[in-house]
């Protein structure tokens, strides 16, 4: 199964993030309708629905094509994409006036304040997190396609 590996690849990269979407999607609307946390689920959620599993799926391809020079395990190569999506989501948010910076920490929405050692924390789970899935599920679907 020689034709299109690219495309296979980009198939196989946004498979995990469109399947998680709708469980992320539903706690969003559990906080916001259910236990009334004021967060505008429309201007969140846009990012991660449309940017998310394309990068994955391009980031995917990107390690394909680096294939005969690679010398970086597939979960090393996933866990390098927070590094990624983190400053582009904080531009992002930033520059729509979504996210201010405080000497507290980080505000969402003019309402929510977040330390910025939860970020820290956080971001160290994300890098865990990315790690595992790109391991083992991504490496999982690259292996069912034909393409590992």
């Amino acid at each position: 199964m020689n034709t299109h590996p690219y495309l296979r690849a980009f198939m196989a990269g946004i498979t995990v993030p469109t399947l998680l979407l709708p469980v992320v999607l539903t706690g969003f609307f559990v906080a916001r309708f259910i236990c009334h946390i004021p967060v505008a689920i429309e201007r969140v959620i846009v990012f991660p629905m449309a940017l998310v599993p394309n990068l994955f799926g391009l980031w995917n391809v990107f390690y394909l094509w680096l294939h005969p020079r690679r010398h970086l395990p597939l979960g090393f190569h996933g866990a390098i994409l927070p590094f990624i999506l983190a400053p582009t989501g904080y531009a992002i948010a930033s520059s729509l006036g979504f996210l201010t910076l405080s000497s507290e920490g980080m505000v969402w929405f003019r309402q929510i304040t977040v330390p910025y050692a939860f970020f820290a924390t956080g971001f160290g789970f994300a890098l865990i997190a990315y790690y595992l899935v790109w391991k083992h599920l991504v490496g999982f679907f690259n292996e069912a396609l034909g393409i590992a």
